[in-house]
């Protein structure tokens, strides 16, 4: 069996989870369709029965709810503990989750406890004997093939490394309601406060299907009003590069890259970015990135699929006409 971590929030399934679950059910049918079940841990953010609805329509067997006193508040540790002990009882052989940071922290956990790899960024898989898979590494700027030959395999799925697609044949949904025992040392370190997260004026950057990128090309903290208009046009989001962000003109939660936001979009257009390493380590996921530059020899014009050479100032208003006349038409 194949037990998936899912991050819930109040629609459900939060996208990458329900990534993750495809990415999953693809894994069962290469090994013969073993089942594909889910676990959440503490109260979802939507009722249990619509989430376990949701969840039969991704193929997902039962749906293990673990529920108690000590999973009121997010732990690292006690989540794992949950984790573990629905992985024991339901006897999986593969524990993945989504590439979040609840998804990494609680499945390095459950590795630790175990004693077996755990390996991060998964986009592909490669084989099932023996069973490997193809990792992002070094920022997303590399891929890696790794081995995991001890069971039970556990891993992370990068987010977009797959579409979030129901199964063709729905599961059961069956809700398992279970209340793990926790030790006391697995609760030292838990969430006991929580702020109200800002206003994400970049339209959900890590999780937009198109993002805008803009560089020093942008020339000012004014120079954005067309590439914002593109951002709308396209429903998409705002990225920029760190230069952006240290000038000032840009928040920091719009950067992309090393020290920003890794982000794996359908479709990203990077206007007035050179593409500098540091940039690249946050964008190689996308799967098709388009650039618009200035500079021939500019790095981020060498990688990208596609590249027109001018002023963004020129071009992208011209892309954004463009596309209102089709539209209206």
């Amino acid at each position: 069996m194949i037990l998936v971590l899912v991050e819930t929030d109040a629609s459900g399934a939060v996208e990458v989870s329900r990534e993750t679950l495809s990415f999953a059910r693809d894994l069962s049918a290469s090994g013969g369709g073993v089942p594909v079940d889910a676990v959440v841990v503490g109260e979802p953010a939507c009722p249990a029965g619509e989430l376990a609805t949701q969840l039969a329509a991704y193929g997902v067997r039962d749906v293990h709810h673990a529920t108690g006193d000590a999973f009121g508040s997010y732990g690292g540790a006690a989540w794992a503990s949950a984790v573990q002990s629905v992985r024991e009882t339901a006897g999986s052989v593969v524990v993945t989750a989504a590439g979040t940071p609840r998804g990494m922290e609680v499945l390095a956990h459950l590795a630790a406890r175990l004693g077996v790899a755990m390996a991060a960024n998964v986009v592909a898989f490669d084989g099932l004997a023996p069973f490997t898979v193809t990792r992002q590494v070094v920022g997303g700027a590399a891929l890696e093939d790794m081995v995991l030959g001890e069971r039970p395999a556990i891993f992370t799925v990068a987010g977009h490394a797959v579409e979030a697609t129901p199964a063709a044949n729905p599961g059961e949904g069956r809700v398992v309601t279970t209340t793990p025992e926790v030790a006391p040392a697995d609760l030292v370190a838990r969430v006991v406060s929580a702020e109200p997260a800002q206003e994400d004026l970049s339209g959900g950057l890590k999780s937009a299907r198109v993002v805008v990128g803009a560089g020093r090309g942008a020339g000012s903290a004014d120079g954005f009003g067309d590439l914002l208009e593109l951002v709308d046009l396209l429903d998409g989001a705002l990225g920029v590069s760190r230069v952006v962000t240290s000038l000032g003109w840009r928040p920091h939660h719009e950067q992309v890259g090393q020290t920003g936001s890794r982000i794996s979009p359908d479709l990203y257009v990077a206007c007035g970015i050179s593409g500098a390493i540091q940039h690249w380590a946050g964008c190689a996921s996308a799967k098709t990135i388009v650039a618009i530059n200035t500079d021939p020899d500019a790095p981020m014009v060498a990688k990208a699929h596609y590249a027109v050479i001018g002023d963004l100032h020129e071009i992208v208003p011209a892309i954004n006409e463009e596309i209102r006349r089709r539209r209206s038409a």
